[in-house]
This record gives structure tokens, C-alpha cells and sequence, in this order.
């Protein structure tokens, strides 16, 4: 397959209308793989951003069956694509409560991991106050899959914070996050926060945002990215609907490495 291999995130304005994001999402996942991507990244709720935190209870899907996973499992396979499904509602054992859940397709459609997002956002600051515990259960374990590149780590949005959860994932060739940040906290934290994980981990990370001015009032920070194992950022969307694109080199990937082993020089 050569040394390289081309991956992109989508960036989007999420709508209360399904069928609205659906149509975003099928439109640009077939610009990216006709530009030749082989692994395509959607970002954090990209199926649903509704007028209220509570409209995404409607639209959860029992695991396994569902709209939304059917349409995930043909894309992929129509495209002969790695897809990363940003986020979905999966119905939880909890009464009024989803979990919001990453899944990952292969090229020939099947499922190939789960992963529900483990830290759930708080944030107030004036009348901006968000509470993801109202309308979330959290998830338990780290989640990761082989790539024909390698190991691929997964994370969502407010997990950035956490670079614990990263130590946790092993030696990754990327990572990725979804996600949906606020305007405000993207602003003062994200490009730092994404630049640190990719530095501190020797690895490329590829971030897929929701950016702009959503139906519902909620302005998100966009700026979706693909960073290189050295910290520095190869492509960026400030906002609105569109693609970032780049390549995961192995040859960079292991000269990094090489020419700096602090994974190997860890002892905690």
C-alpha cells in the first residue's frame, strides 16, 4: 500500500432534521472519497443537533439496528471506505437517557468497534451552561482498532481533556476526535489540546467538528484538523460545511519516533 494513506474529516452544521445531516454527511463522505480518502471521519452528533437536549431521546437507536447504522454500514461499503461514525444516540438502560456512541465500518461495511464516549461536558459561564450528565450515561472503556496503517484510537470531544484516557489507548498511529465544541471553549482550548495529544503521543490526530451557527442557537467552534506526530497542523476548516484531508505517513510517522523515543522513555 505504499508508505501512505489519505484520510479526512468531515465538518458540519448540524440541523434538528435527520434527513437534513443525512444528506450532508452522504454528500461529503463521496467528495472525500473521490479525492481519495481511504478513512473518512463525521463529527460528534452529527446526525442530530436539536432545538432541545432531549430530541436526540427520539431518534436512539437499539445497538446493532437502526436507521442510522444502516446508513453508516452502506456508505461505508458503497465507498469502500474505513468510516468513523462521529456520534450517535444508542438507547440506554437508563430511563430518559442515551449513550453517545462512536461506530466504526470497515470497507466491506461490517462493524468493526464500539466505543461510548467516557467524559461527559459541563461548562457555565453566564446563560451558557451545558450539562451532558442530564441526557448521557457515560461509557466505561477505551476503544481502538487496526487500521491498514495501524492502531487507531478513539476519543470524543470533552475526552480531549484527558490525556489519561490516550496513556490508556497504547501506541497509536492516530487518533481521532469528533466532537462539537462550544465556540467559546474551542476558542481558548481546542488547537492547543489537539496539537498537545499529537505531540505528547507521537502520533497524528484527525479531528471532525461541528462549526458554526446551529438552529437551535448553539454557535460551535469548527476548526476540524489533521495534526502530525511533531505537533504541526497539515490541514484546517475554520467553519462551515466541508473537508479537511492529509495523509498518515509511516516514514514521518517513525522518524518522529526515532529522532525523539519519549514513548520509550517513559517510566510512569
Amino acid at each position: 500500500m505504499g508508505n501512505t494513506f489519505k484520510v479526512a474529516a468531515v465538518q458540519m452544521v448540524s440541523t434538528p432534521q435527520v434527513e437534513e445531516n443525512m444528506q450532508v454527511a452522504r454528500e461529503q463522505v463521496a467528495l472525500a472519497a473521490e479525492q481519495g480518502a481511504q478513512l473518512v471521519l463525521l463529527p460528534e452528533y452529527w446526525p442530530i443537533m436539536g432545538l432541545h437536549e432531549n430530541d436526540k431521546l427520539v431518534h436512539a437507536e437499539q445497538d446493532g439496528d437502526g436507521p442510522l447504522q444502516t446508513f453508516m454500514a452502506e456508505l461505508a461499503a458503497q465507498h469502500g471506505i474505513w468510516l468513523i461514525g462521529g456520534t450517535l444516540p444508542l438507547a440506554s438502560a437508563e430511563a430518559g437517557k442515551v449513550v453517545n456512541t462512536t461506530l466504526v465500518y470497515g470497507p466491506d461495511g461490517q462493524r468493526v468497534v464500539r466505543y461510548d464516549k467516557i467524559h461527559l461536558f459541563s461548562f457555565a459561564k453566564g446563560e451558557e451552561v451545558y450539562d451532558e450528565a442530564r441526557t448521557i450515561v457515560r461509557g466505561d472503556s477505551v476503544g481502538s482498532f487496526e487500521a491498514p496503517f495501524g492502531k487507531v484510537g478513539l476519543s470524543v470531544c470533552y475526552d480531549l481533556r484527558f490525556p489519561e484516557l490516550y496513556r490508556a489507548l497504547g501506541e497509536c498511529a492516530l487518533i481521532v476526535v469528533p466532537a462539537a465544541f462550544t465556540y467559546t471553549t474551542g476558542q481558548a482550548h481546542w488547537e492547543i489540546l489537539l496539537r498537545a495529544r499529537a505531540i505528547e503521543n507521537q502520533c497524528y490526530v484527525l479531528a471532525s467538528a461541528q462549526g458554526g451557527k446551529h438552529v437551535n442557537g448553539r454557535r460551535t467552534w469548527g476548526h476540524s484538523m489533521l495534526i502530525d506526530p511533531w505537533g504541526e497542523v497539515k490541514s484546517v476548516l475554520p467553519e462551515g460545511v466541508g473537508l479537511v484531508s492529509g495523509e498518515i505517513d509511516a516514514l514521518r510517522l517513525q522518524y518522529v519516533r526515532e529522532s525523539l523515543p519519549a514513548l520509550k522513555h517513559r517510566k510512569l
